[in-house]
């Protein structure tokens, strides 16, 4: 990646990062009794534990057929997403779920890059 691409990156205030989660059927909160109780506490406690970090949720749905959870979180920076994964409350999902991170921007915001590309 050339420099000018990365001072347009860094031109964001915040990030955008898309979260993949998929866990087993055997892991499914709606059969696992230990799962369930993760995720009823992640969805309880998860507001207060984005706050702290500065983290805002822009949403965030469950396929619950294909054991599919997807969410939008906006970031202010990048380290801020290790932080976060080292948060109890979030950690604690790796003995049930699997996890990708993806940067992503909205159509505007690449506009707005595209636009400074010369």
């Amino acid at each position: 990646m050339d420099h000018t691409r990365i001072k347009i990156w860094k031109w964001f205030n915040m990030y955008k990062f898309l979260t993949i989660s998929r866990h087993s059927p055997e892991n499914c909160p709606m059969h696992n009794e230990k799962a369930r109780k993760l995720w009823l506490e992640y969805i309880s406690k998860s507001k207060e534990v984005f706050k702290k970090y500065g983290v805002k949720s822009i949403g965030a749905w469950m396929v619950p057929t294909e054991h599919l959870y997807v969410s939008v979180l906006e970031i202010p920076n990048l380290e801020t997403i290790g932080k976060l994964g080292m948060e109890p409350l979030v950690s604690a999902f790796g003995a049930y779920e699997t996890y990708e991170f993806k940067l992503a921007n909205s159509l505007e915001e690449i506009g707005q890059m595209l636009q400074q590309i010369k």
